[in-house]
Order: C-alpha cells, then structure tokens, then sequence
C-alpha cells in the first residue's frame, strides 16, 4: 500500500481506468466473434450490420489508446475481408 497521497490516488484512478478499459476491450472483442459468428452462419445482411458495430468499436478502442493504430487496421481489414467472402 502507497504511502504518499499522490501514489495513493493514483492506486485509486488505475483501478476506475482498468475497469473501464476492461468492459471496452471486452465490448470489442464480442463485436468482433459476432461478425466471425454471423459470417460462419452466411448472414450476408447481417454481417453487414455487424461489421459496421464492430468497426466502431475497434475505432473507439483505437482513439482511447486501448489498441494501437494498426491493431486496429489489421482487425478492421480482416474482418472486412471475412464479410467479403461471405456468400
């Protein structure tokens, strides 16, 4: 345990952000299996809406730090590509 005041408070604000960054991280990574879901069934419709709630989740992750900029292309591309070939 943190003895100065300022170590203290920031014990304190990692936590608020851990949690934070979990629900966010984790909200990105079930967006993500719902298109890899949807594209495996061959829901060409919605695959469609999938990817785009996907998309904005990675982008999110992306602009808060959460994942790096080309994590967030390679994801992004990949499931693109996935809708893509969906027939």
């Amino acid at each position: 345990m943190p003895n100065i005041k300022s170590a203290k408070k920031r014990v304190i604000t990692d936590a608020k952000k851990g949690v934070s960054n979990k629900s966010q991280n984790s909200a990105m990574k079930t967006a993500i299996k719902n298109v890899e879901k949807e594209a495996k069934h061959g829901n060409n419709e919605t695959v469609s809406e999938k990817l785009k709630v996907a998309i904005k989740t990675i982008d999110k992750a992306c602009s808060s730090g959460l994942i790096h900029k080309n994590k967030a292309a390679r994801e992004k591309s990949r499931l693109t590509k996935i809708k893509n070939n969906v027939k």
